[in-house]
């Protein structure tokens, strides 16, 4: 299979991987969320999960992947200041989670540019 068929379900799986993970360990993912969002940590954790696992899918199945890989671009951009939001709140604890905090930073833009690349490769096929 080639590299630009393989992408697409490389995304899907990574997202369905976070999305499962915030359903089978939310209380990591309950400490990321911005304390100036309304309403419990545990509703948004899940919330995302829950998106996460509907872009796998939809990233997965070849008719809806261009707007899934849209959506999921967006998702990540979306999702940034929960991560600015951890660096922060995680300033002071030790080494490893705060180097942990950080590096999530910039990881997000290989991510939207991975999720540009698969629409814009599946818009080419159309």
């Amino acid at each position: 299979m080639p590299r630009s068929e393989r992408s697409p379900l490389l995304l899907a799986g990574l997202l369905a991987t976070a999305g499962v993970a915030h359903f089978a360990a939310p209380r990591q993912f309950d400490a990321t969320i911005p304390k100036a969002l309304p309403g419990s940590p545990r509703t948004w954790t899940y919330a995302s999960g829950a998106v996460e696992l509907a872009l796998a899918a939809g990233v997965a199945l070849p008719r809806t992947r261009t707007a899934a890989a849209r959506a999921a671009a967006a998702f990540f951009v979306g999702v940034f200041p929960a991560n600015v939001q951890m660096a922060v709140d995680w300033r002071h604890r030790p080494a490893p989670l705060r180097a942990a905090a950080l590096v999530r930073l910039p990881l997000q833009v290989p991510l939207v540019l991975w999720a540009r690349g698969v629409a814009r490769n599946e818009e080419g096929r159309s």
